[in-house]
């Protein structure tokens, strides 16, 4: 086959998986417009767990209601990476110098392993104690903060529990002021963060950078959290694919009704379109237009019986 033939083809085929959307998009009743929630709304099987790979947990919670949801391993214990450093930073901001309080800040800005060690080193309770304070179950401390675990619904009960006693608490303030890139150089810029309405974020990264990721971040009206067995873009991937519109949206269920199991069907079926078309040769380009299209056909999944 010719190059030219090679591109003819693989454009048809990416007009098509594109055009697969627009059609059912087309096709999906216009519904009336409603105020909404800047808060992202989970994707939920009908058993109530938000829909995502097994390598990863996600916790959500959305602060008007108290609504709660997760996926069926947020309570999992894994690796607590520099998320524990807010842990740390919280026990600091309580009970550390001056000195001090403005490194926990620092901390939690750049995520600098140096002043976790330094600060650890002098708090050594400060993961266990804050773990108690917050029943934060699936907390466990280690000798070295660095092997601390912890899971997606503790860190996002901490910060929600934050949020909910004092916005502008020095952890939420940190998070809200991190910076571009952390203090060893990587990019603070995946994961929850991506989700619009996030204001303030947490990240956390194994040593080798592909291992594990993690990150917790909140907006004014929500708070979530995830972790994956992977590289960042496999978080901010899962990430985005567990979270459809806003709560609240027109056509949406209220929060914390279940997907019957035929929306269920075809949600995953949506999901793995949108997931072929993404992944086909030149799809950067229509990104954007498959991401849109693949939105559009929750209004009809909702009106499945």
């Amino acid at each position: 086959m010719s190059s030219s033939s090679s591109q003819v083809s693989v454009t048809r085929r990416r007009l098509t998986t594109t055009g697969a959307f627009a059609l059912a998009v087309a096709t999906a009743a216009t519904l009336a417009t409603a105020p909404a929630s800047a808060a992202p709304r989970p994707v939920q099987d009908y058993k109530g767990f938000i829909v995502s790979p097994a390598r990863t947990q996600i916790s959500f919670t959305y602060s008007p209601t108290g609504f709660v949801a997760g996926t069926r391993n947020q309570h999992e214990a894994r690796p607590g990476l520099s998320i524990v450093k807010l842990y740390i930073a919280d026990y600091v901001f309580k009970h550390g110098t001056p000195a001090d309080k403005a490194r926990a800040s620092e901390m939690i800005r750049t995520s600098s392993d140096a002043i976790a060690s330094q600060l650890y080193r002098k708090y050594p309770q400060s993961i266990s104690a804050t773990a108690r304070t917050y029943g934060l179950r699936n907390t466990h401390s280690n000798a070295h903060w660095g092997y601390a675990r912890t899971s997606s619904y503790d860190s996002m009960k901490f910060v929600e529990t934050k949020k909910r006693r004092n916005y502008n608490d020095p952890v939420l303030v940190a998070m809200r002021q991190a910076t571009p890139r952390a203090a060893d150089g990587y990019a603070q810029d995946y994961g929850t963060a991506v989700l619009p309405g996030a204001v303030g974020t947490k990240w956390g990264w194994s040593d080798d950078r592909r291992s594990v990721h993690a990150s917790v971040s909140y907006g004014r009206d929500f708070t979530v959290s995830a972790n994956t067995w992977g590289n960042k873009h496999a978080l901010t991937n899962d990430v985005r694919g567990a979270f459809r519109g806003t709560m609240g949206a027109p056509g949406r269920p209220a929060p914390g009704r279940q997907l019957t199991p035929v929306q269920q069907a075809a949600t995953n079926w949506a999901n793995d379109m949108e997931r072929a078309a993404l992944n086909a040769p030149g799809s950067s380009v229509n990104e954007r237009a498959i991401r849109d299209a693949r939105r559009g056909l929750d209004p009809w999944i909702m009106r499945l019986p």
